[in-house]
This record gives structure tokens, C-alpha cells and sequence, in this order.
């Protein structure tokens, strides 16, 4: 197929010329493979400024990253392809990457005086937690107190409790539910 007959099937001269220029370059001529190289900076620098009008200060770095890429992965073009696509797909893989890296950078400088979920988890709740449950618990008589920091903090079972303590078995569950249902209307009251 001649240049022209490519041309007029939908492939540019530019195509055609960058495409000749690689494969030249991949068959060991340095010369054309720098000329494909230069070639190939001009239209990957449009396409960049086209897709990022407000990071152009982002752009060369791209590009640069991007003719990197093309570079090391030469050896999996199939000169049947059409060479554009190919390189567009490279070059989408480095936007994307860009984008994500953007997305973190921008989040890392958003200001969190302004969030008031900034005080929601806070590191110190299972300690603030625990004691509050301690104080809740200190207001408890023993026979409710001891059984439920057994029980229910410590997980030991009923029958352990009844041994540990001298209760009977029934009396650790009694104690238990009353010492939880007085915790509840303690929890109310407070609230």
C-alpha cells in the first residue's frame, strides 16, 4: 500500500511518517528513532495541554513520563497497528496516574478545621470508653458491678464467674441483667 492510498484510507501523513520513523527505529536506526521521538513530542504536548487546560505547569512531566513509557514498552508494538493508538493509550495511562496522584495531593491540603467529623473518632474513644464504663460501674453494687466486669468485659462464662466468686449461677445472671438495666437508666438519666 502506497503513502498515498494509507493517506486517503483515514491515516494522516503524520501517522504514516511517525509509523515509518518507529519501525526504522526499532529495526536499529538511531537517527530516525530520534526523529520519531521529536515527532512524536509535539503532538503528545497538544494532546496533554487539551486534556489538562488548567495543570499546563503538569504537563511536560507527563509528557516526559509518557515518551518514557514509550520507550520501554517499544518492544510490545505490533507494526500492523495503527502507531496513535497505541501511543494515546500510553498516554491515557499516564493521565489516569496523574489524575489519581492529583486526587490524594489535593486531599492532603484540604483544610480540616472546616470538617467537623475531625472529632468524631478521635484515637482516645476506646480509652475515653473504657472509662467511662469504669465510673458507670463504680456506681454499681457489687453483686451487679462484679458480675457484669466478668461477664461482659472480662468474657469469662457464667459457670466460671459462679466458681470465681462464690456465687450461685443464677445469681451471676441476675446480677448481670440488673446491674446492665441499672447502667441503662444511669445512661438515660445522664443524657
Amino acid at each position: 500500500m502506497t503513502t498515498r492510498t494509507t493517506a486517503s484510507a483515514g491515516v494522516s501523513a503524520a501517522e504514516i511518517e511517525l509509523h515509518a520513523r518507529f519501525v526504522a527505529g526499532l529495526r536499529g536506526d538511531a537517527a530516525e528513532y530520534r526523529r520519531f521521538l521529536d515527532g512524536l513530542t509535539g503532538f503528545l504536548r497538544a494532546y496533554l495541554r487539551r486534556r489538562l487546560p488548567r495543570a499546563l505547569d503538569d504537563v511536560e512531566d507527563i509528557l516526559q513520563e509518557t515518551l518514557l513509557a514509550v520507550h520501554n514498552a517499544r518492544h510490545t508494538y505490533r507494526e500492523d497497528q495503527p502507531l496513535t493508538a497505541w501511543v494515546h493509550a500510553i498516554a491515557r495511562y499516564k493521565l489516569m496516574d496523574f489524575f489519581r496522584a492529583h486526587a490524594r495531593r489535593e486531599a492532603l491540603h484540604e483544610p480540616i478545621d472546616d470538617d467537623p467529623r475531625i472529632f468524631v473518632d478521635a484515637d482516645t474513644e476506646p480509652a475515653d470508653a473504657r472509662r467511662d464504663v469504669g465510673r458507670l460501674l463504680e456506681g454499681l453494687p457489687d453483686r451487679h458491678r462484679v458480675p457484669i466486669e466478668m461477664v461482659k468485659i472480662q468474657g469469662l462464662s457464667v459457670a466460671e464467674t459462679a466458681q470465681r466468686t462464690g456465687m450461685s449461677e443464677s445469681a451471676v445472671k441476675v446480677g448481670v441483667h440488673r446491674g446492665l438495666k441499672a447502667l441503662a437508666a444511669a445512661l438515660r438519666g445522664s443524657l
